[in-house]
């Protein structure tokens, strides 16, 4: 039996589930259901594993990671971001963001359900899975950095709020700064993790595939220059002792770094990494 009836099934039925998960956060935030804060997790955690299972069956039906255009990486993004948030949950036990977090991810799929179509004219190294697997894992990490900052985000207006004595409606739902602050946690050091998996993928594995592979490719050192930031900050935090709102300027100002970075680097300078 083939897989790609399967593949395609799952394509179109992708979106229609993120619409379903979205709308249940949604409820639950602006309307407060209570009823409704018991299925939340268990359907994003079943959500995950669809989608999981979607690019896995995807990459046996058609013998490549799903990294091969834009649209297919659209859904690695979409699942990073299910991923990552499902993670930052779980740990934290705070569900109350997950209605913006997830409304990206449902944005993200459904844009890739509607374009997404096989390539069969791609070069050799895009069958591999162990590039597909360094991808992946840099997608997740850089997903995650971005929670990291749209938590701090949150924590610093939900801050300036409570100074002035004026909270809205939203910020009155959203967790209080201890958590906001925790989750930003929690999703710096995923992101931190999922960015070294990528940086040690990269660089025992891909001078045997690439023929123009460099230690200096301007992406591999933006991404291991990131990595190390990171890396330092984590440590000062834990060291020094610091937390609260400083922490989250820290957080903002790193992720302000790293799309900075990487924005020069995707516009105006290439290496081997422009394959995809």
């Amino acid at each position: 039996m083939t897989l790609q009836p399967v593949v395609l099934a799952l394509s179109v039925l992708l979106p229609l589930l993120y619409a379903a998960l979205v709308a249940v956060y949604g409820l639950s935030f602006f309307r407060d259901l209570p009823r409704l804060e018991a299925t939340k997790t268990p359907a994003l955690v079943a959500l995950v594993i669809v989608h999981l299972a979607y690019l896995a069956l995807r990459s046996a039906a058609f013998d490549h990671p799903p990294i091969t255009s834009v649209f297919e990486i659209m859904s690695v993004l979409a699942a990073s971001i299910a991923v990552g948030y499902a993670y930052i949950e779980l740990r934290t036990k705070a569900s109350a963001t997950g209605f913006f977090i997830l409304l990206l991810a449902f944005g993200f799929q459904t844009v890739s359900s509607l374009f997404i179509r096989d390539r069969s004219d791609i070069p050799t190294y895009l069958h591999s899975t162990v590039l597909g697997f360094h991808v992946s894992a840099a997608l997740l990490g850089y997903t995650a950095i971005s929670l990291s900052a749209a938590y701090g985000f949150l924590y610093l207006m939900l801050y300036r709020e409570i100074k002035s004595s004026r909270i809205g409606q939203i910020y009155a739902r959203l967790p209080n700064l201890e958590t906001l602050e925790m989750m930003s946690h929690r999703a710096e050091v995923f992101g931190f993790v999922a960015l070294g998996v990528a940086i040690v993928i990269g660089v025992l594995w891909l001078p045997r595939v690439f023929s123009r592979f460099s230690y200096w490719d301007p992406k591999l050192v933006a991404t291991v220059v990131i990595w190390s930031l990171y890396a330092l900050a984590l440590g000062a935090k834990r060291r020094l002792g610091w937390q609260g709102r400083r922490t989250m300027i820290i957080t903002l100002v790193a992720f302000g770094f790293v799309f900075l970075s990487m924005t020069v680097i995707n516009l105006y300078l290439s290496g081997f990494h422009s394959f995809h």
